[in-house]
């Protein structure tokens, strides 16, 4: 992923890495990137949510990033595996990703409508594609993805 003008406006996104696909999540979104340490699981939580981690003394539950994107959920073991922390409202959570991308600039008029199958999916959290040569970028709507 190449890293684009910098903004300072809604439209600067930080792109992620999940088997192999780019996806994007708002940058004021996104508190920290940490390294994916120990995380506890939690009996009874949904499939989506790995368990919680301690960060900085603030209990927080860690999503895996491919199964809330409708992937296989494979721990890889590979070093680039990062868990990147999104506030959202009174809401702080984590989510497994492969790896960090860059930064990038969304213009409005460059997002397309999500593939097709994608929209109809309940609670999926893309709202949108920025097409590449390479392929595409999905943008993801935190609301979306914070509801479980």
């Amino acid at each position: 992923m190449s890293m684009l003008a910098a903004s300072t406006d809604d439209s600067v996104w930080l792109a992620f890495v999940l088997e192999g696909q780019h996806y994007a999540v708002p940058l004021p979104a996104v508190r920290e990137v940490i390294r994916l340490g120990d995380v506890t699981p939690v009996p009874g939580a949904p499939d989506e949510v790995m368990g919680v981690v301690n960060l900085r003394g603030q209990i927080v539950s860690v999503l895996d990033g491919r199964r809330r994107f409708g992937l296989v959920a494979i721990d890889t073991g590979h070093d680039d595996e990062r868990i990147m922390v999104i506030e959202h409202g009174d809401e702080t959570i984590g989510m497994r990703i492969d790896a960090v991308g860059d930064m990038l600039v969304a213009d409005p008029a460059d997002i397309a409508a999500p593939p097709p199958g994608r929209a109809s999916r309940r609670g999926d959290p893309v709202s949108g594609i920025i097409p590449r040569a390479d392929g595409f970028v999905a943008l993801v709507d935190i609301d979306r993805l914070c509801r479980l």
